[in-house]
C-alpha cells in the first residue's frame, strides 16, 4: 500500500545529490513505513553545502520517495508555479492509495482536495494553529490568517480521521465530526530517574547570590518565537538586582535579537549558542535552571517537552498547547514583559524542586512507546476501515 505524506517540507540537497531534512529522522518515517509499503513525500528542494549538515537528517531508503514540487509561498512564486505544483500533487494522489496531510499547509490542503476528487482516503494531522501562525508572522499574514483559518476549520470538520498534536487546544479551535486522536508529535525515550535526582541536587546547591540561567530552544530569527520579550524581561530583572543570564539555543541570524539586547543594556546577559546537535541540546538543558517558551505560535512545542524531560522548572506563554504542559501559575500573556518578569520571580520565590518534579512527571506522558502505540492503533483502524 502506498501513501502520500503532504506537508510542504523543505528538502536540502548537497552537491552529491543526497537529500536532508531538519527535524525529521528515520524514526519519524518509520511510524508510517510500519503501515505502508512506500511513502511518497512532497517537498521543495534547495541547495545546501555539505559542510552545513549539523542538525540535518538524511532522507533515504528504498521505501521513501521524494516528490519535488516548486516553491509557491511568495506571490511571484505562487503566480508562476501554483498550476505546476497542483498538477504534480494531483498526479501523485491518483497514484497512491491514501494521503496523510499535515495542516496547516498549502500543499497539504491541495492534497486533501484531490483526495476528495479521486475518492482516496486521507488522514489529517493537525500540527499547528494557522490563525496563530499567520497572524503573528507578518502584516501580510494578518490578511491571510482569516482565510486559511476558515479553510482549515472546514477541512478538519469534514475529515473522517484526524490526529491532533495537542490534547485540548487544537481540538477546541478546530473540531472534527470524524474519528480523532490527541497524540503529540513529540516522542521521548524512557526517562531515567537519575535526571530528576541530578536536577534536585543542582537546585539544593543553589545559593541566593548564584547566577540563574534561563534558556529557550528555538530559531532566533523567527519573531513569533518571542525571545525579544524575554530579553526585555531580563533587563528589568537585572535592574532589580537579580543575577540572571538568558541562553538562546537555535539557528538563524541573531542580528535583531542582539540589537534588542543592546537597546536594553543586557548584551553581557544574553548568550547566543547557535544551532546545537540534538544530542547536545539535552546537555544544554541539563545546565540551565529555568526553561521558558515565550512563543506567539505553537502546536505542542517539542522544545518545551524536552526541557521538562530534563526536569527543568518551566514557564511559558498562553499559546497553543503550552498551557497543557506547564503549571497554570506560570503561564503568561503573549508578549507581556511584566508577566514574564512576574512568572520568573514566582518560580524563583516558590519551590523550584516541586516544579522540577512536576516537569519530569509530566514529560513521562510523552514516552515514545506509549505514543507510538496510540498512533499505530489509529493508523491500523484507518486501514482496516478503508481498505478491508
Amino acid at each position: 500500500m502506498k501513501a502520500l505524506f503532504a506537508h510542504g517540507l523543505k528538502f536540502y540537497q548537497t552537491v552529491d545529490g543526497k537529500l536532508y531534512l531538519r527535524g525529521y529522522n528515520q524514526k519519524f518515517w518509520d511510524r508510517y513505513l510500519t503501515h505502508f509499503e512506500k511513502v511518497y513525500v512532497i517537498g521543495r528542494k534547495v541547495k545546501l553545502k555539505k559542510s552545513d549538515l549539523k542538525g540535518y537528517n538524511e532522507f533515504s531508503g528504498d521505501n521513501l520517495v521524494f516528490v519535488e514540487v516548486p516553491e509557491i509561498h511568495g506571490i511571484d512564486e505562487y503566480l508562476s508555479n501554483n498550476s505546476k505544483s497542483n498538477k504534480i500533487i494531483e498526479k501523485t494522489v491518483q497514484y497512491v492509495d491514501c494521503v496523510i496531510a499535515r495542516l496547516p499547509g498549502t500543499y497539504s490542503s491541495t492534497a486533501i482536495n484531490y483526495s476528495k476528487k479521486y475518492f482516496k482516503p486521507y488522514i489529517i494531522e493537525l500540527v499547528g494553529c494557522p490563525w496563530d501562525a499567520y497572524w503573528n508572522h507578518s502584516p501580510k499574514g494578518k490578511l491571510i490568517a482569516p482565510i486559511i483559518t476558515k479553510q482549515t476549520k472546514n477541512l478538519v470538520k469534514n475529515s473522517k480521521y484526524t490526529i491532533y498534536v495537542t490534547n485540548e487546544f487544537l481540538q477546541k479551535r478546530y473540531p472534527t465530526k470524524g474519528v480523532k486522536l490527541g497524540c503529540s508529535d513529540v516522542a521521548l525515550p524512557n526517562l531515567d530517574e537519575k535526571i530528576l535526582e541530578d536536577r534536585l541536587i543542582k537546585i539544593n546547591s543553589m545559593r541566593p547570590t548564584d547566577k540563574v540561567v534561563i534558556g529557550t530552544t528555538a530559531a532566533i530569527d523567527v519573531k513569533y518565537k518571542g525571545q525579544e520579550y524575554v530579553i526585555r524581561a531580563i533587563s528589568k530583572l537585572c535592574k532589580e538586582g537579580l543575577n540572571i543570564e538568558y541562553h538562546l539555543a537555535g539557528g538563524g541570524d541573531a542580528k535583531y535579537l542582539k540589537a534588542i539586547a543592546e537597546k536594553y543594556n543586557v548584551e553581557d546577559k544574553v548568550m547566543f549558542l547557535g544551532s546545537l546537535p540534538h544530542e547536545k541540546v539535552f546537555e544544554y538543558l541539563k545546565n540551565i535552571d529555568i526553561y521558558i517558551q515565550p512563543s506567539k505560535q505553537e502546536g505542542l512545542p517539542r522544545a518545551l517537552v524536552e526541557a521538562m524531560s530534563m526536569a527543568c522548572p518551566a514557564i511559558g506563554s498562553e499559546t497553543g498547547g503550552i498551557p497543557e504542559l506547564i503549571n497554570k501559575d506560570f503561564v503568561f500573556s503573549n508578549g507581556a514583559v511584566d508577566n514574564i518578569v512576574y512568572a520568573i520571580k514566582q518560580v524563583l520565590d516558590n519551590n523550584m524542586k516541586d516544579e522540577a518534579i512536576r516537569s519530569f512527571n509530566k514529560a513521562k506522558e510523552y514516552d515514545s512507546d506509549i505514543l507510538d502505540e496510540k498512533r499505530s492503533t489509529f493508523y491500523h483502524a484507518f486501514i482496516e476501515s478503508e481498505f478491508k
